[in-house]
């Protein structure tokens, strides 16, 4: 019977102490919904650029590597500009023979006009005179045009880095005959650094556009940042996310913008979002 007793003893502290966590987990878990913080999980955006030229030509030179950080502006790569060159001497040349003959053709329509008062020329002279002058007139304006044209892709010769990034593929190499379009680098855009989130619908309601989020990395980098777009349409819970429900749950995706000073986010890199409804910002 004592050893019955015992285990009675035994059996009934086990199930007091099951009660006192699951009631200290219970209790932290209102705690925690009561102070209004939101937990989520998710990932810096793969954000990506491919950088190619304008015009068709020859790879000359390529100025970065991959994994090169490049400031937004600078010169990434270029083509052999000898062809484009041509076509913009060739217009130039053009507009100088347009401007020449046009300047004749405005001293002839001149004399026309004191000549015609005195019966010296006829009126039909002096309209062929005046439609000679305007038919130049408009050549001089396509040829200018052209000008403008070979100049475009005299500077379509050079491609420049739309935004800070780092190189994640160069893909040609100098000697490469490429098309206009055809990617030459492919550059990771590294500001703004957005957070892809997700949301499920019963936590919705307490996340607005502008509230404050708590971004954590897992080597315990902190940063900030404010939610900056919610989808108005749900889905279901991707495979790369996890949650703390099943995947199927139906969550609608969060756009967090993030402060990035010392470039640590690195894109892809998981990341745990906290919100604080309390600090919602309403309407």
């Amino acid at each position: 019977m004592g050893i019955v007793k015992k285990n009675i003893f035994i059996a009934i502290i086990f199930i007091a102490l099951t009660a006192v966590i699951i009631a200290l987990i219970d209790f932290a878990y209102r705690e925690r919904e009561n102070s209004g913080e939101i937990t989520l999980f998710g990932n810096v955006d793969v954000r990506q650029v491919d950088i190619g030229f304008r015009v068709s030509g020859q790879v000359t030179q390529l100025m970065f590597e991959e994994g090169d950080r490049v400031p937004q502006g600078t010169l990434m790569c270029t083509l052999d500009h000898t062809p484009y060159d041509s076509k913009l001497k060739e217009a130039l040349a053009a507009a100088e023979a347009v401007q020449a003959n046009l300047d004749n053709a405005e001293i002839l329509l001149h004399r026309r006009q004191e000549l015609i008062g005195s019966g010296a020329v006829s009126q039909e002279d002096l309209d062929n005179a005046l439609a000679k002058r305007d038919e130049l007139a408009a050549n001089l304006l396509l040829v200018e045009a052209a000008i403008q044209v070979a100049k475009d892709n005299l500077s379509y010769t050079q491609a420049y880095a739309p935004t800070d990034g780092i190189i994640l593929t160069r893909i040609r190499e100098p000697g490469t005959v490429v098309n206009p379009a055809d990617p030459v680098y492919t550059l990771s855009v590294s500001s703004p650094v957005w957070i892809r989130a997700f949301v499920d619908e019963p936590n919705l309601g307490r996340v607005s556009y502008g509230m404050t989020a708590e971004v954590f990395t897992d080597t315990g980098r902190r940063y900030t940042g404010k939610i900056g777009f919610i989808s108005p349409v749900a889905e279901f819970t991707p495979k790369t996310v996890e949650t703390a429900k099943l995947r199927t749950d139906l969550v609608y995706r969060l756009r967090v913008y993030v402060d990035n000073p010392d470039h640590m986010l690195v894109q892809g890199m998981p990341v745990t979002v906290k919100l604080n409804s309390q600090n919602k910002t309403r309407p």
